[in-house]
């Protein structure tokens, strides 16, 4: 079995075929799939969708995208919601530097909020960083230091330093499609040096279609391709890539059980 570990089901593209989406995804061996919180005003219809089925859990968070308007100065709204069963995670989170839809210390702010709700709740930190390594670094060790928490780099498309910072946490890298783009020879660099037991696979669904789907929709079913590039890398075969992904996404996000076990 995979495990899509961030998907945006709730995203016009995926919500508008929901029951053909899951069934394509099980249809290619998705056993399960976390679909992602980005703003708390939307919160209610992500958390729908992962109550509508047993294999599909959710996170809260605000999108860095989004802390002009929603970003959190306490953690307090996150905790709450994090009540719920389905509620695995916290984010997605972090800093973006290269769109700054937000003003960069909106985002660092409600970045340590949700680091603050992950480290209150339990639950994984899932982390969003772009063009902003060194910021992202710095923050992650500065509040791990003020105590302990558990997350993830989603969809790495960094360079191995801050893989380097984020696995000295204990943290776990997530591989998006991106790993199979004909440009991303760095990144495929990093991923033969990341440890099989911190890695992940995701799809960004509906961004950022692996190759051979390039151009279309991307949806939770595509991480196979995503899957099969990363054991490629690894040296495995692609039965055990999905075996140490999936264990690692039940080991992180301890809150979910296993719809098969």
């Amino acid at each position: 079995m995979l495990v899509d570990s961030h998907c945006h089901l709730d995203f016009p593209e995926l919500a508008k075929d929901e029951a053909g989406v899951l069934a394509r995804a099980r249809t290619a061996g998705v056993g399960a799939m976390l679909t992602i919180g980005t703003r708390l005003d939307q919160f209610d219809r992500v958390r729908a969708i992962a109550e509508r089925h047993d294999n599909v859990w959710c996170s809260v968070g605000v999108h860095p995208h989004e802390a002009k308007d929603e970003g959190q100065r306490t953690p307090d709204r996150l905790i709450e919601a994090a009540r719920h069963a389905k509620v695995i995670g916290i984010g997605e989170t972090g800093l973006d530097f290269y769109y700054e839809h937000s003003p960069r210390p909106e985002q660092a702010e409600s970045f340590r909020a949700h680091i603050t709700a992950a480290r209150e709740t339990g639950l994984p930190l899932i982390v969003h960083t772009r063009d902003a390594d060194a910021e992202t670094g710095d923050i992650l060790e500065d509040e791990y230091a003020k105590g302990a928490f558990t997350g993830l780099i989603h969809c790495f498309s960094a360079g191995p330093e801050i893989a380097r910072r984020a696995l000295g946490l204990g943290m776990y890298i997530s591989i998006s499609g991106i790993v199979t783009f004909k440009a991303a020879e760095a990144l495929r660099t990093t991923v033969k040096d990341i440890p099989l037991e911190r890695l992940l696979v995701e799809t960004d669904a509906p961004y950022l279609a692996p190759v051979p789907k390039r151009g279309k929709t991307n949806e939770p079913a595509f991480v196979a391709h995503t899957a099969a590039k990363v054991a490629e890398l690894k040296g495995v075969s692609i039965a055990e890539l999905e075996a140490a992904t999936t264990d690692n996404f039940f080991r992180l996000f301890a809150k979910a059980e296993r719809p098969w076990s």
